[in-house]
């Protein structure tokens, strides 16, 4: 991968930012300024010759520096990152708490491209006049290779519709050296009244919105049939081998939409890992399925268990609310682990969690 940490001075990087992004010439840049004045609409031609309007971006400037564009005729946006300190772990290695933080950016930045409000995460014109946001419901996030510091980072992501009830997005992660694919993601996201906290039904008019950016085909990161990210996740029942008590969420944990983020879930379900898994080996995938907001004064349980495959019992109780249960007898060689993220007052369940894990790689 590029290391970026080998330049010798700030001159150095500039150049080889330069090369990840050639700038256009001063007068390209005026004529993008002109076409995106804020507070306005623009025409979006997409690819077969469709013709929209959108509203403008947050700001040229941004919209400029960024490493970022639409791709596949409109219908995908692709970005570059590069892996800074702070976003690296005890492996010498990004977080998973950073790649997912990444596919956030990533989404939130394509639905500025389009023209979508940066007033919450992609929301709409209808969106916003009807206090309508997007809150996830389910994620999944597969690591091959983890990026290490200063490491460039390309992701494209897409969007489409999910059902009559919500959306997906997907994500497709690259070594922008090699291309080689070091990740894969994929998420369902469900629509909430931002005042009441209630779900509510995608209506045509907001679907007519967000569907004309969208592939005119299906699309998935994950095509593979009976993949692991249509595998149902068992609730966890007491007790636990491992717990983690009275977690509370931070300030710094909620969003612009006003709830915990989440890319938090991911770190609580965390907290409650074995030691010695997390010493001796890394993540490769987890999904999570994301049942009710934590608010600002509750206090969360983290519980985790081995999961064991092959148990028939186990499988035949799975009551999850997505995809398909693992085949029975399935047995992998990485050790795999169920979680729940539950309130610590009534026991109410707020997330539910798998991660499977491989040996760390020899450094």
């Amino acid at each position: 991968m590029l290391n970026l940490s080998s330049c010798n001075n700030v001159t150095d990087q500039f150049q080889i930012l330069r090369f990840l992004d050639p700038p256009r010439p001063i007068s390209s840049l005026r004529r993008r300024n002109a076409a995106f004045p804020v507070s306005k609409t623009t025409p979006l031609s997409l690819q077969g010759g469709a013709s929209i309007r959108v509203e403008s971006g947050s700001g040229s400037l941004a919209d400029r520096l960024r490493l970022g564009s639409l791709t596949d005729g409109g219908y995908s946006y692709t970005e570059k990152f590069i892996v800074r300190c702070y976003e690296v772990g005890i492996n010498k290695t990004a977080t998973v708490e950073t790649i997912a933080n990444l596919l956030q950016e990533v989404g939130c930045n394509h639905a500025q491209n389009v023209g979508f409000s940066t007033d919450g995460f992609a929301t709409t014109t209808t969106m916003r006049k009807l206090h309508l946001i997007w809150v996830t419901a389910r994620m999944h996030i597969e690591i091959y290779k983890y990026p290490a510091w200063s490491d460039v980072v390309e992701i494209e992501t897409w969007c489409q519709s999910e059902g009559r009830i919500g959306t997906r997005r997907d994500w497709i992660l690259k070594d922008y050296v090699t291309g080689q694919v070091i990740g894969r993601a994929t998420s369902k996201w469900v629509m909430m009244n931002q005042d009441t906290r209630r779900l509510q039904k995608v209506s045509d008019e907001v679907r007519d919105e967000y569907l004309v950016f969208c592939p005119r085909e299906l699309r998935l990161a994950f095509p593979e049939e009976n993949n692991s990210s249509l595998r149902k996740i068992p609730k966890l029942e007491d007790p636990a081998q491992h717990s983690r008590l009275g977690l509370m969420p931070r300030r710094a944990d909620f969003d612009m939409n006003q709830h915990v983020n989440n890319v938090a879930y991911i770190g609580w379900v965390l907290e409650s890992m074995p030691q010695d898994i997390i010493d001796t080996h890394e993540l490769q995938t987890i999904t999570l399925d994301y049942r009710r907001e934590c608010q600002q004064d509750d206090i969360v349980d983290s519980l985790t268990s081995w999961e064991l495959i092959d148990d028939t019992n186990a499988v035949s109780k799975l009551q999850g609310t997505n995809g398909s249960p693992a085949a029975i007898g399935e047995k992998k060689e990485q050790p795999q682990f169920l979680h729940l993220l539950r309130l610590s007052g009534n026991g109410s369940e707020i997330n539910r969690g798998r991660t499977e894990w491989r040996k760390k790689p020899a450094r």
